[in-house]
């Protein structure tokens, strides 16, 4: 072989090995305003619904998206900023229960986790089973009260416990005024754990798990539905899904307040810990004039500074099929304001299941090469664990895809001296 073709060869090979390390966008649906949640209709896989910030979930079947919405509780929101319809669950039992759950902000400003049915259509909802869980803890009203309209959190997931798992926010403003993420009589600031498969007859709609971490009031007496303290804005959080062969992780994007965004990773069933908000931003101090409620605090896995984003959505530790097998593990995530996306290796020790990050690829070149977007709001997942983006400000959601087949290999090939 002469060096020319060999150097050709080379770069060829080279080349083609790039291609394989990069992932594309493709868009999967489009027609939204400012989606916020892409979720998976767990009694129909061709199905998925799109949370609309301003108060409707639309729904998407196969490649179309139906005409009517499956709900629209636009009239009884405030929407805009940090408020509005901002989270969408289904229950393990969805198939026979037939009910789901949202997370919006009221009228009043207001943080209010909603409990509905589904029609006998069901690419639709019966707004007459509205139920509003009441917190025992404020009262016994169906909303958790909040002081600013900035830090509402949303987010609803079920955890791999079957119980329902709310991030809240700590209430607003800026640098926490009233230290609530560190009250533990206030559930702003907290991420909050109830079981929610209760009669329809129950007057608050969820009682609290035995086994939640501060019942005993040890190492601090705290309001009974608190499974972890010291967040600012959990924005997206996740279960690495041990059904796909994940940990049972929960994995947290926390915004920051003026330097630092992070990633919060805890073991599964490891609740009771304190992830330091106010007196931390990521692994920095922040404002120690105040104590913590309990130490120690736990610092995060990863954080990047604000030279490099300003608000980070939390995504999904990948468990699908579609990307190339080296991402299977990798946690995909965001930066709202610049719409970076990155994934990251996570290394699990298996005595205590605790993870340290192995390294971070960024994703953002090759993704918006494919598919040009816009700040990435949210991420979802489908049935089969492929991950999705809402393209928040182009009102789109985009599949994320592995790179495009390499090309056949050459026939008829001969060395030339």
């Amino acid at each position: 072989m002469t060096r020319s073709a060999l150097v050709a060869l080379t770069i060829v090979c080279g080349l083609a090995a790039e291609a394989h390390a990069q992932l594309r966008a493709r868009v999967q649906a489009s027609g939204f305003t400012f989606p916020v949640a892409y979720v998976q209709d767990p009694t129909d896989r061709a199905t998925h619904f799109v949370v609309e910030q301003g108060g409707r979930i639309r729904v998407v079947r196969g490649a179309s998206v139906l005409p009517q919405d499956f709900l629209d509780v636009s009239a009884a929101i405030v929407s805009g900023g940090e408020q509005g319809l901002l989270g969408l669950v289904f229950p393990p039992d969805a198939a026979t229960s037939r009910r789901f759950f949202v997370d919006f902000t009221n009228r009043s400003g207001d943080t209010v986790v909603a409990r509905f049915r589904r029609a006998a259509d069901d690419a639709a909802a019966d707004p007459a089973t509205r139920f509003d869980l009441r917190w025992v803890g404020e009262g016994g009203r169906a909303f958790i009260a909040q002081p600013f309209s900035n830090h509402n959190g949303g987010n609803l997931v079920f955890g791999p416990d079957g119980f329902l798992y709310i991030g809240l926010g700590d209430g607003g403003s800026g640098g926490d005024p009233a230290h609530r993420a560190q009250n533990p009589q206030e559930l702003l600031g907290k991420m909050l754990r109830i079981d929610v498969a209760v009669p329809d007859s129950n007057a608050v709609g969820y009682q609290v798990p035995a086994d939640n971490p501060f019942l005993g009031g040890v190492p601090v007496a705290a309001r009974p539905e608190i499974w972890s303290f010291g967040l600012r804005n959990p924005w997206r959080y996740s279960f690495d899904d041990p059904a796909r062969g994940g940990t049972g992780a929960l994995v947290i994007g926390d915004v920051g307040q003026s330097l630092w965004e992070e990633v919060d990773y805890e073991p599964r069933n490891r609740g009771g810990r304190n992830y330091g908000w106010r007196l931390r931003e990521g692994a920095h101090e922040y404002d120690g004039s105040r104590p913590p409620a309990f130490t120690p605090l736990v610092d995060p896995i990863h954080e990047y500074s604000h030279a490099d984003g300003n608000a980070i959505t939390g995504g999904y530790v990948y468990r699908g099929s579609l990307l190339p097998a080296n991402f299977r593990g990798r946690y995909f995530f965001a930066d709202y304001g610049g719409g970076r996306v990155w994934s990251l290796g996570l290394t699990i020790d298996p005595a205590t299941g605790e993870a340290r990050v192995a390294d971070v690829i960024e994703h953002t070149g090759p993704l918006r090469a494919s598919s040009p977007y816009g700040s990435v709001s949210s991420f979802g997942i489908d049935a089969d664990g492929e991950l999705y983006i809402c393209d928040y400000f182009n009102g789109r959601i985009l599949k994320i895809i592995g790179p495009p087949a390499p090309p056949a290999a050459p026939a008829g090939l001969r060395i030339v001296r």
